[in-house]
């Protein structure tokens, strides 16, 4: 590392620092003495190596907007409290950020459908619904079991005390009569 005496550079002194603002080539000067410090600092918090040159450059950015208020014999440890400050706040906002994504994942409702296909979708529920009520009885339950209650054709035939013979040529019944409806409507 490349101190500012072997740069040809002194490091500032009050006089420059009591200033409204402190003079860009001090706070270059600061840089070339302390960047590499405050950069490996800020990578030991932040375990990024872009967000902490994010943060050394907000850091130097605050030397040159209000380092002045900072006493010469302090600097290092002012830069240091920055560097710190400029850290956390990336944190936060990478902690709001996802926060944010979460959120907005959540209250997606997984579906992409435009208002008019949902519309859609519920018109042809509805007219299943108002078709499955046209079926003989018998046949209407074996539907409902299937569909609805999610039940295999070996249970169904199980809980009505029918042989599997008898529920599968009632589903298959049954769905015939409801393609015949919908292709009539169609």
């Amino acid at each position: 590392m490349t101190t500012p005496e072997e740069a040809g550079q002194d490091l500032p002194d009050k006089g420059q620092i009591a200033q409204d603002r402190i003079d860009p080539a001090v706070v270059a000067t600061l840089y070339i003495e302390y960047g590499e410090e405050l950069k490996a600092f800020l990578i030991g918090l932040l375990r990024n190596g872009d967000l902490a040159g994010e943060a050394l450059q907000a850091t130097f950015t605050k030397a040159v907007e209000v380092g002045h208020t900072a006493r010469q014999e302090t600097i290092k440890g002012w830069l240091f409290r920055v560097a710190y400050n400029e850290a956390m706040a990336i944190r936060r906002r990478q902690k709001i950020h996802w926060k944010s994504i979460q959120k907005l994942a959540w209250s997606q409702s997984g579906s992409t459908e435009a208002p008019e296909e949902n519309v859609t979708r519920w018109e042809t529920v509805s007219r299943v619904r108002t078709a499955l009520d046209t079926l003989p009885a018998n046949q209407q339950r074996v539907v409902r079991m299937r569909i609805y209650e999610e039940k295999t054709f070996a249970v169904i035939a199980e809980e009505l005390d029918l042989p599997l013979g008898t529920v599968l040529t009632r589903m298959r019944l049954a769905l015939q009569k409801l393609e015949k409806q919908f292709d009539q409507k169609s």
